[in-house]
């Protein structure tokens, strides 16, 4: 009689924790499925630039101070800057590091635009 009862006892444990291994395993895979994958922050091949402080030469902000910029564009890209007193000028990013640990950005709006050379 106490061997019918651990055996009948064994038999419906063991079926309960296999059918519980069974659903626990089906919900993970469905789960990983279903998830959403994250859209990458960069395209397919494309190199990933820090970003860089630039140094605005030859600007001052309104109180004085040199103009920093920060920037993840190449070399080589202008960008303008308004100034505290609303005039527009542009600067040239450069691969130059200043002695603070900037890069300079080159005011090329007081070069003259096509000279003679």
């Amino acid at each position: 009689m106490l061997t019918d009862v651990l055996t009948g006892w064994t038999a419906e444990t063991l079926g309960g924790l296999t059918l519980l291994a069974g659903a626990t395993a089906w919900g993970w895979i469905r789960r990983r499925r279903n998830q959403a994958v994250p859209a990458p922050a960069i395209a397919a091949g494309e190199a990933v630039r820090p970003v860089r402080t630039y140094t605005l030469l030859g600007a001052r902000a309104a109180d004085g101070q040199p103009v920093h910029l920060p920037s993840s564009r190449p070399a080589g890209i202008r960008v303008t800057w308004t100034g505290p007193v609303g005039k527009t000028e542009q600067f040239e990013l450069t691969d130059a590091v200043l002695p603070d640990g900037t890069y300079a950005a080159e005011r090329v709006s007081a070069y003259p635009g096509s000279g003679p050379l």
